[in-house]
């Protein structure tokens, strides 16, 4: 019997989950390790550089996303209807797009990087730091994408705990090559951006051989040449996912504008410790929707309402419960985590508490509203999953960010996450009351 088959009670899609959460999580961890490095060894300009950047790399790795999520829901469909051979051939052919998308991009972005650094605001004093971080970054951007999508396809295929496993290794070679690079050789921002991609090396290359040789995968990856059909099928599908990953790349660079315009780089770096740490809280929801999306799109192809009806139920649940630990969380370690980051400067420590205290009052919608994008990816639907993330992360986050500050000041920076996150969810819940029975979730 294939893995995602059968009923799943609480504790059965908590276990199945765990791996993708914790993979998702120990993910952020090493991303907050990453910019613990640079900012305490390479300096606040190095680090407000790298954040500064940052969006514009996001953007092109999180094709990787797009590939993964809709090319899993497709997959995952069509086991469940009992094609296995057409699956694995829709999963090579996502996968070595992937690949050549990965390389292509990779070398534009690399070409472009001082243009782009440019665009998105870099004094002098920053330029050459983004333009290292960005070039070295972009070497891997073939491994980076590779990661993403096989984090996804790892759960589609029954073997989530690889992809723990994967990511782990991927980050504890980051974190030390961290230290070695940074704090040993003093290599600043072009250390972290290698230690980085040979991190990526390790979270792509293992899987890239599992998928080609094992046979006790649902999944197997083949030589196939990509058909436009399938392959611009999962890009719609998975469209919600890049679209919440431009949005949150555009939303961070306007943000960065802002504060620079109210307080300078001072607010940039700020801004960048809330973004680092925002990941670890949020990285929960992300690995849930990425465990239960397969489960949900396997039950969609083979047409069982009762158990979609158990499994969306459940999943509110999780994700309402979750979000308010994760929200006690954020208020609680707000102090200790921002004394880590740039305890050095009293005053940059003070406004990005502020920050983060502010910051958690939006976690714990967002749970909800990460779910509801994710969910109509899962049922194949790409076009509502897209605009429902496109609400949430760019409209109301772009709108509220640009008004509030002109009333508030700085704060309002600060709260225009919280009020889109609940403009997002009253619109979630509509949309979800709207499309409950035509799926029967």
């Amino acid at each position: 019997m294939n893995r995602l088959a059968g009923h799943y009670t609480y504790g059965r899609l908590l276990r199945y989950c765990l791996a993708p959460v914790a993979m998702m999580v120990f993910s952020s961890i090493y991303g907050v390790v990453d910019g613990f490095f640079v900012s305490n060894w390479a300096g606040q300009t190095a680090f407000a550089a790298v954040n500064l950047i940052m969006p514009a790399l996001m953007i092109l790795g999180g094709l990787g996303f797009m590939y993964g999520t809709g090319g899993t829901a497709l997959a995952a469909r069509t086991l469940g209807e009992g094609k296995k051979e057409l699956a694995s051939r829709y999963f090579s052919m996502v996968t070595w797009t992937a690949v050549v998308t990965g390389v292509l991009t990779g070398a534009l972005g690399s070409i472009f990087a001082p243009d782009i650094a440019r665009l998105l605001g870099a004094d002098a004093g920053m330029m050459k730091d983004c333009v290292e971080y960005a070039r070295v970054i972009l070497f891997f951007n073939a491994t980076f994408i590779l990661q993403n999508v096989f984090q996804s396809f790892l759960a589609a295929a029954g073997r989530p705990g690889l992809g723990f496993v994967c990511t782990v290794a991927a980050g504890i070679t980051n974190m030390i090559l961290d230290w070695l690079f940074i704090a040993v050789f003093g290599w600043g921002t072009s250390g972290a951006a290698l230690a980085t991609g040979l991190g990526t090396c390790v979270g792509s290359i293992p899987p890239l051989v599992w998928f080609m040789t094992s046979r006790s995968s649902s999944l197997r990856l083949m030589a196939v040449v990509p058909a436009p059909g399938p392959v611009a099928g999962a890009c719609l599908n998975g469209m919600s996912e890049f679209m919440s990953n431009i949005s949150g790349s555009l939303v961070s660079i306007l943000f960065n504008f802002q504060l620079m315009r109210y307080v300078g780089e001072q607010g940039v770096a700020a801004y960048g410790v809330v973004m680092y740490v925002a990941f670890f809280f949020i990285a929960v929801f992300f690995g849930y929707t990425m465990g239960v999306s397969p489960v949900i799109s396997y039950h969609f192809g083979a047409r069982d309402r009762q158990e979609l009806h158990s499994l969306f139920g459940k999943s509110l649940v999780i994700s309402l419960c979750a979000g308010l630990v994760m929200t006690a969380l954020a208020e609680i370690l707000a102090g200790p985590l921002a004394a880590v980051y740039v305890g050095y400067d009293a005053s940059l420590e003070a406004m990005t508490i502020d920050a983060m205290e502010i910051f958690a009052t939006c976690i714990v919608f967002a749970g909800i509203n990460i779910f509801s994008s994710a969910l109509f990816t899962a049922l194949n639907n790409g076009l509502i999953s897209a605009a429902v993330a496109c609400l949430r992360s760019l409209v109301f986050q772009a709108a509220c960010v640009l008004i509030l500050p002109q009333f508030f000041g700085v704060s309002g920076i600060w709260w225009s996450m919280t009020l889109a996150e609940v403009l997002a969810l009253l619109v979630n819940m509509v949309i979800l009351a709207k499309e409950q029975k035509r799926y029967g979730y």
